[in-house]
């Protein structure tokens, strides 16, 4: 029998995705586990202002928004907030291109489930926490800026 993944509670997600129903997943999913989830945007311009009032512990960011929005391009200016990007797509040579900018990538498709346990693991290596094991499907970037692991 696995334990349960624990995480501090409050802490705040953004979910940025061009897929409604995939987004309304990912949101009631974390929202299960205890995460307090902002609002859905699926545009650049939504998401910024949206970051820029309530400034989200992690952003989960599509490659591909609505219109010809970029989430690479969003996590760029996310960066720059001081917000950690966790990029969500199928695009997977497009995310690693973009390990600059964000800190890690799980592919499409995915189970909500191991969405929690990626943002869980995520949230808790930046919290200085490297005790839970790095989930499989997870590709976990430089740090594109953020200390992602604890101090030796």
């Amino acid at each position: 029998m696995t334990e349960p993944q624990t995480h501090e509670p409050g802490k705040t997600l953004m979910i940025v995705e061009d897929e409604a129903l995939v987004a309304m997943m990912l949101r009631d999913e974390l929202e299960d586990a205890g995460y307090h989830v902002l609002d859905l945007t699926d545009r650049h311009t939504e998401a910024l202002e949206v970051a820029k009032t309530c400034n989200p512990d992690l952003a989960l960011v599509n490659i591909r928004l609505a219109g010809r929005d970029d989430g690479i391009e969003l996590a760029e200016h996310l960066k720059a907030l001081g917000i950690p990007v966790l990029l969500i797509s199928g695009q997977v040579s497009r995310a690693r291109s973009a390990k600059t900018v964000a800190i890690a990538s799980l592919p499409k498709p995915y189970d909500a489930a191991d969405m929690v346990v990626a943002v869980t693991y995520l949230l808790a290596c930046l919290a200085g926490d490297s005790s839970l094991p790095k989930p499989a499907a997870l590709e976990v970037f430089d740090d594109g800026g953020f200390n992602l692991a604890p101090a030796a």
